[in-house]
């Protein structure tokens, strides 16, 4: 079990560390009298601290800046010990210590009591997802090992974490670790404390389950293909972080929705297996070649991920800039990489004063906030009490991860129902004798939706006829979709009231569907249909690329779009961009 040992800086944690090791016998041989001799020679008092404070630096400074790993063992288990540094400035290094613990001890000196960092760290913990904790309220020699001066102190950390909706402590343990009071063995001068020990505290704690047993998930890490071999398979790789899956399995990628089967499990100089389970870096052939793309995640169809553009989040911000509104910045998640905002700041938790909340329009360095982040497109993802691996993220700002928390849920968005009728429509999408594969082998190019948007009068549908007629002499399947065509046929029942338009782009996204799955370039133009309405459609068509081409003379334009144009440009030159940004998003071979 990995558990984790944080706390505010000086309050003991290597210390506690350290003498937790040496009463166990965990040290190797020799260690502690190598360490005496030393601070002899040195001039300094021996402290059990030294035991894991390698670092020049720590040693001189007193401080530990590094995350430390130390191993031992009860009669119960096997535990790794992650001593986590204290100081504000090596929070990052608290926190990649804490991401893999299992169960955490946070230390509080008596004397000194709650302080900034044992606030912070709390909040920290519950980010993380550790729900297993206890405290050990350390250097009680300091304070005459005052029962009252225990109590208040756990009264008032308990207060803060329940003011903040952070776990709850197990347990509160009175200890002196330079004494080694109530570590291995009970205090005869704190007779008072009837709980158990720290270490029959660790004992108590439960392993989490195999990961085996939770559902299937698998982020799309590289899809690779030795055609310079002669193998024309196309291998999907990734490392599965929950669950298992077998030959014969049907699967699913989100938020694309494609699906298929595993035709065989794939492996460098390894011996072919029919089944294979959470841990393993491993590749697989689908029965049917479906195209997919890194940041996808793999699931059975039964339980697959969450999808939004939208989440709430438990976060702590570490950039040198705050993290503001209106900004965007790059969210990592698994293998998954997208520019994301803030869409709401729910509330900012002040770790220097005890239960206090603050109302900002910005999070600044250090501060831990409740957020709803935004990204530009629908991403899969878990909560983090179903799947650590992902439903963890950290946010990028520049080159510099600034940030990082938790989802703890899946927040609405406008494209909610419109992804859920996707959704049901493509996991029961009835399949005829010919593959998607097949389609795309004999048209030479995968199928995309080009939408041009654009106000009346902008030159759209010149420019959408002139890429078909491109794409049609260069032998391609090529169908232009005229909004009209749509709205006098298929929309001819419509009458007008709030609603109207929400359901003619979902009728136009359908129709766009159905030609999509035939294998077809679908270009479409439409004065019904904008640049406003773009995440409907691809949200109903979430399996295909959709590319937008945005006709703007004001050029003032913002909002997102593959390829912005003034309508000033020639037909030629409008074909020309177009087909690059078609070659470059891989779905036209380059000439």
């Amino acid at each position: 079990m990995n558990i984790v040992i944080v706390g505010h800086v000086d309050h003991g944690k290597s210390t506690l560390v350290g003498r937790l090791l040496a009463d166990t016998g965990s040290l190797p041989e020799g260690k502690l009298e190598a360490v005496r001799k030393e601070c002899q020679r040195t001039g300094k008092p021996f402290e059990y601290a030294f035991l894991l404070d390698a670092l020049s630096d720590e040693q001189d400074q007193g401080i530990t800046i590094d995350t430390a790993r130390s191993f031992f063992k009860t009669q119960k288990r096997d535990y790794i010990i992650i001593d986590a540094p204290g100081h504000i400035e090596f929070l990052k290094n608290m926190i990649s210590g804490a991401a893999r613990a299992e169960a955490a001890v946070l230390v509080i000196d008596a004397k000194e009591g709650v302080r900034e960092n044992s606030r912070r760290h709390g909040y920290i913990l519950s980010m993380l997802g550790i729900k297993q904790v206890v405290v050990c309220v350390n250097k009680m020699d300091l304070v005459a090992r005052s029962e009252d001066q225990f109590k208040q102190i756990e009264k008032d950390y308990r207060g803060f974490l329940n003011s903040i909706g952070a776990v709850s402590p197990k347990q509160f343990i009175p200890v002196s670790a330079v004494n080694g009071e109530n570590l291995t063995e009970k205090s005869a001068q704190m007779s008072w404390y009837k709980g158990p020990t720290l270490l029959q505290s660790l004992d108590d704690f439960e392993k989490a389950p195999p990961h085996n047993d939770r559902p299937l998930r698998m982020p799309v890490q590289a899809v690779y293909k030795f055609t310079n071999h002669g193998d024309e398979r196309r291998i999907i790789a990734g490392r599965i972080e929950a669950g298992k899956v077998k030959v014969g399995d049907r699967v699913v990628f989100c938020p694309s929705n494609k699906g298929s089967t595993i035709k065989s499990i794939e492996a460098f100089n390894a011996p072919q297996r029919q089944e294979i389970e959470a841990g393993w870096s491993t590749g697989f052939t689908l029965a049917e070649e479906i195209y997919v793309t890194r940041g996808e995640i793999m699931s059975h169809e039964t339980r697959p991920p969450l999808v939004s553009t939208r989440f709430r989040a438990n976060m702590i911000w570490l950039g040198k800039r705050p993290f503001v509104s209106g900004q965007d910045y790059k969210l990592k998640i698994h293998t998954q990489s997208q520019p994301v905002r803030i869409h709401k700041i729910n509330k900012i938790v002040d770790a220097s004063e005890a239960g206090s909340s603050m109302n900002k329009s910005q999070v600044e360095r250090h501060d831990v906030a409740d957020v709803i982040l935004e990204t530009r497109q629908p991403i899969a993802f878990d909560l983090i009490g179903e799947s650590e691996a992902t439903g963890r993220f950290v946010i990028v700002d520049g080159y510099d991860i600034a940030g990082g928390g938790i989802i703890v849920s899946a927040e609405k968005d406008e494209q909610e129902e419109f992804r859920a009728e996707a959704r049901l429509r493509d996991f029961n999408w009835i399949q005829g004798g010919v593959s998607r594969q097949d389609r795309t082998q004999r048209l030479g190019h995968r199928p995309a939706l080009v939408m041009f948007v654009g106000k009346s009068g902008v030159g759209k549908h010149n420019f959408a006829r002139a890429v078909e007629k491109h794409l049609f002499d260069g032998e391609m399947g090529v169908y232009m979709l005229d909004g009209t065509n749509v709205l006098l046929g298929v929309d001819s029942d419509l009458v007008w009231v709030e609603s109207t338009q929400q359901e003619l782009v979902r009728r136009f996204a359908e129709v766009a569907h159905i030609l999509l799955d035939a294998g077809l370039i679908v270009v479409s133009t439409t004065n019904s249909i904008g640049l406003a309405d773009f995440a409907t459609v691809q949200a109903l068509v979430p399996d295909f690329p959709v590319l937008v081409i945005d006709i703007d003379p004001t050029g003032i334009g913002i909002a997102p779009c593959d390829l912005r144009l003034s309508g000033k440009e020639g037909e030629a030159d409008v074909v020309k961009k177009v087909v690059q940004v078609l070659t470059d998003r891989q779905i036209i071979q380059p000439h």
